[in-house]
């Protein structure tokens, strides 16, 4: 897997993460498990590889000269 999240991309990903983390303590019903999502962008931040940027051809990583 060739890394294809830069660092800022990184950053955003852990913010939406801890985001979604916090609606499990905002919610009552059921609708408080929506939080579970924010593993997708926690987990795709920390292995540095998206599996949607692989499918697209995208990347956000610095590129070497």
């Amino acid at each position: 897997m060739k890394a294809n999240v830069g660092s800022v991309d990184k950053v955003l990903r852990i913010v939406i993460a801890v985001v979604l983390f916090s609606l499990f303590f905002v919610f009552e019903s059921n609708w408080r498990y929506i939080a579970v999502v924010g593993f997708v962008p926690l987990l795709t931040a920390l292995a540095s590889w998206c599996p949607l940027y692989s499918l697209f051809g995208l990347s956000t990583c610095a590129t070497k000269s």
